[in-house]
């Protein structure tokens, strides 16, 4: 849950984007423009946050007024030689913080670190992470939030996040919606069955940049409140074109992630915020596919 330190909506002197041209991390920095906010954009071109004197480097680039967001990441985390690089990645941003402590943190998180449940999870569930991934972005969570013990800090946890400038090509609406496009079929794991929440980015974003405003305390997640069945994903990009797209199912070669529902009670976000209101499925992905001509 969030508390709100600002009294009213307060752009912060400056905002450092640690991870600006990555995905989340270039839509924050969008957002931060469109409110003429001062922002330090760093990258990896900037600072290698691997290097054995990052965290000094860091901690000389920022000023005690600052607000920083935290979405630089190694991600997603599929082997313990990744889980190594983004524990280095935390030492480097505790050490930085340590050096030099700024005015307010928010840390972009993930849904990964809860376990799995039929029940509609919320901020109050226990963090119970069953992959390197969650058990990564709880160690984050952990170490920043102890070091920010005297800095406001907060963490946004999204779900699965959609938009064009995704670099993943994950499984659901942004593979879907490019192999609509390149005129391919689309194939599902098993019939498509699985039900999840997808939020969009520009939604994650937004969300950021109110945290930022109201110099917001605590945990929030990202997450619609709406399940969907991939094959309902796959059938709602597909009619964004033109062409019929074909929909195939596969035989499955492991057990369902999550066993087959993941759900999520958006309640926090909307006491919050409560003018806020996510991306339905529909407009959203409809709004990927925006723009996109079809392969012949």
């Amino acid at each position: 849950m969030l508390t709100h330190l600002n009294a009213s909506r307060e752009v912060p002197d400056r905002t450092v984007v640690i991870g600006a041209k990555g995905f989340v991390g270039g839509a924050i920095t969008r957002k931060l423009r469109q409110q003429s906010a001062p922002v330090l954009e760093l990258s990896r071109e900037d600072l290698d946050l691997l290097a054995p004197d990052a965290g000094a480097a860091l901690a000389s680039m920022l000023r005690p007024s600052d607000a920083v967001v935290c979405a630089s990441a190694i991600a997603p985390v599929k082997s313990p030689a990744m889980l190594r690089d983004n524990i280095r990645i935390i030492e480097t941003l505790r050490d930085a913080f340590a050096r030099q402590p700024v005015t307010h943190v928010v840390n972009i998180g993930s849904d990964a670190i809860y376990g799995d449940t039929l029940d509609l999870i919320d901020e109050s569930f226990d963090a119970a992470p069953t992959s390197l991934h969650g058990i990564m972005h709880l160690t984050r969570e952990l170490v920043l939030g102890e070091v920010c013990a005297e800095i406001p800090f907060m963490t946004l946890r999204p779900t699965l996040i959609y938009g064009t400038d995704d670099p993943h090509n994950g499984y659901g609406p942004n593979r879907f919606r490019r192999l609509a496009a390149s005129g391919s079929e689309i194939t599902l794991f098993g019939e498509g069955e699985e039900q999840r929440d997808h939020v969009r980015i520009e939604d994650v974003a937004e969300l950021a940049l109110r945290c930022l405003l109201w110099r917001s305390r605590g945990s929030l997640n990202a997450a619609t409140g709406v399940v969907v069945s991939f094959r309902r994903v796959a059938e709602l990009i597909g009619s964004q074109f033109p062409k019929p797209v074909p929909i195939h199912s596969s035989e499955r070669t492991g057990p369902m992630p999550h066993n087959g529902y993941r759900a999520f009670d958006p309640s926090a976000t909307l006491k919050a915020f409560p003018d806020f209101r996510y991306t339905a499925p529909e407009q959203g992905f409809a709004a990927l596919c925006e723009g996109e001509t079809q392969a012949p």
